[in-house]
């Protein structure tokens, strides 16, 4: 069994807290089900110095940036995100010294708005990243050179990795594990983590339910949770309506205008997303998908995923499918 892997975090004042320790734990709990330690993890900051999370928490370093690229070979480094990504003084010291520990290492990642510190350092020039969704306009502007997938839980691009946002880092953490070291140690410790399932990279990062803006008519808002749940019943409009107590005419035209979408959109993007749980969990036919989710045929799946997803849903579960333990 070859060492541990170098996983070197770099740290800053103002970075956000969970995501380094998210991803942190997750290397922690492969050493922890591992007979033998599988990642030495290090934390770096531009001077070597402790820093300052956002919110106020204080966190011991081991060492300096420039110190752990001149210290020989780093499997990964992970840059995380946070307010000071933004801070002018923050990133400028970040970027100074990010290539020369790029150059030092295996694979190069970020979490988050770490992302535009990888840039900012020319170190994601020519291939595709994500970031966070609320910045990823703007992040493309800035970065042009950059491919950006804005809709994206995280991205791999030979050695480059990236996340979304915050909780995203648990997942990219996930992957490399897997990378490293196969599907049954990373789903073993989804299950530690109380994770629902490992999400493929290339899920969107909004369920359906976020993607819509809630009924601010309390009875339209109860249809839109109760929804999720019962999606293999009749959702025309005209048991939506009676289920809202409305009349059929009211309730489609006071839902598109309170959530932006058609009662018959909405149900059809929960839909989508329930299918696509299931291709990329589970080995049920497509035609068995399809019942669950609430069409009555296979083909009707197939046009819906080639309309909505340029895709077949055996093509989905072929990139996106989780091996199961």
């Amino acid at each position: 069994m070859p060492g541990p892997r170098t996983v070197v975090f770099v740290v800053f004042d103002g970075m956000q807290m969970i995501e380094l320790a998210g991803p942190m734990d997750v290397f922690v709990a492969a050493n922890t089900m591992a007979d033998t330690p599988r990642y030495r993890l290090v934390t770096a900051s531009p001077t070597g110095g402790n820093v300052t999370a956002d919110g106020g928490l204080r966190i011991a370093v081991d060492t300096s940036v420039r110190a752990a690229a001149a210290s020989g070979e780093i499997d990964t480094m992970i840059v995380v995100g946070g307010a000071g990504v933004f801070a002018g003084a923050v990133s400028a010291e970040v970027v100074r010294d990010l290539p020369a520990l790029a150059r030092g290492s295996g694979r190069v990642a970020s979490v988050c708005a770490g992302a535009w510190l990888l840039a900012a350092a020319g170190l994601l020039d020519g291939y595709r990243a994500t970031t966070h969704w609320t910045g990823t306009e703007l992040f493309a502007n800035r970065y042009p050179r950059v491919t950006v997938e804005p809709d994206r839980i995280y991205v791999h691009d030979r050695d480059r990795w990236t996340s979304a946002g915050v909780s995203a880092g648990i997942d990219l953490a996930l992957a490399l594990v897997e990378a490293d070291h196969g599907g049954e140690l990373a789903q073993l410790i989804a299950r530690l983590f109380v994770v629902f399932a490992r999400r493929p990279g290339g899920q969107t990062q909004f369920s359906a339910q976020l993607r819509t803006q809630p009924a601010r008519t309390p009875a339209i808002r109860a249809v839109q949770q109760w929804l999720p749940e019962h999606l293999g019943e009749d959702l025309s409009v005209a048991v939506l309506a009676r289920r809202a107590g409305l009349s059929e005419r009211h309730f489609a035209r006071a839902f598109r205008a309170e959530t932006g979408c058609t009662p018959a959109a909405f149900v059809e993007n929960l839909r989508v997303e329930a299918a696509r749980r299931l291709l990329e969990s589970t080995e049920l036919t497509v035609g068995a998908v399809a019942r669950a989710v609430g069409y009555r045929h296979g083909e009707t799946l197939h046009r819906v995923f080639a309309r909505r997803l340029a895709t077949t849903p055996e093509r989905y579960r072929q990139h996106f499918a989780v091996a199961s333990a």
